[in-house]
């Protein structure tokens, strides 16, 4: 009996633990330079080549039996958007060059919770009752491979930031985005009725 609380004790620790490391997406969210505790973090005037690794992931994961997967639908829930803590870093030999790598990650978490919710409508629409586990792959590794592309340009075409009025336009359009997939949020259940052109 002491070994199973002990055990349980252990379970809860390490599940509030690794918690305080993971940020659900949340809209608005706003970041500061002591969330990134990746080990290689520092603002430092030695510091020639700023660096930024938002952290930010995107994941997929469920648990059911067959008959569950089979009648299953829905997988917002399944669908992850996070910011882990001690995989973000930021290196800048300022305060205001960390602020703007910082801004670029807030714009890289709501486009990250985009896709998210993009890979959600395509399981949604795509999942069929005799799929079998693996139906989501292309779908995944297509959205994936579109965010990335996505955010490689918005980081090149804003210097990393430094071009505020460039991030700032790119964030605006992503943000409208994300409203037009509301129905995709990993709380929410699809409108059967929605127009899927969405």
């Amino acid at each position: 009996m002491s070994f199973r609380l002990s055990l349980l004790f252990f379970v809860l620790t390490n599940c509030l633990s690794s918690q305080e490391n993971s940020v659900e997406w949340e809209p608005g969210h706003i970041f500061k330079i002591e969330d990134f505790l990746g080990s290689k973090t520092a603002i430092n005037e030695d510091i020639e080549k700023v660096f930024v690794q938002s952290g930010v992931m995107l994941d997929f994961a469920f648990q059911m039996s067959n008959v569950e997967f089979m009648f299953t639908k829905n997988f917002n829930s399944k669908v992850g958007c996070t910011f882990q803590k001690d995989a973000a870093v930021i290196m800048a030999p300022d305060s205001t060059t960390a602020q703007r790598l910082i801004s670029l990650v807030e714009f890289d978490f709501d486009l990250s919770e985009l896709y998210a919710r993009k890979i959600r409508k395509e399981l949604y629409e795509n999942k069929k009752t005799f799929s079998d586990a693996t139906f989501f792959q292309p779908y995944f590794d297509k959205m994936i491979k579109e965010r990335n592309e996505i955010s490689s340009r918005v980081y090149s075409e804003t210097d990393f930031g430094n071009k505020e009025a460039v991030l700032e336009r790119e964030h605006e359009v992503v943000k409208k985005e994300l409203n037009q997939f509301s129905y995709f949020c990993k709380e929410c259940k699809p409108d059967k009725n929605k127009d899927k052109s969405n």
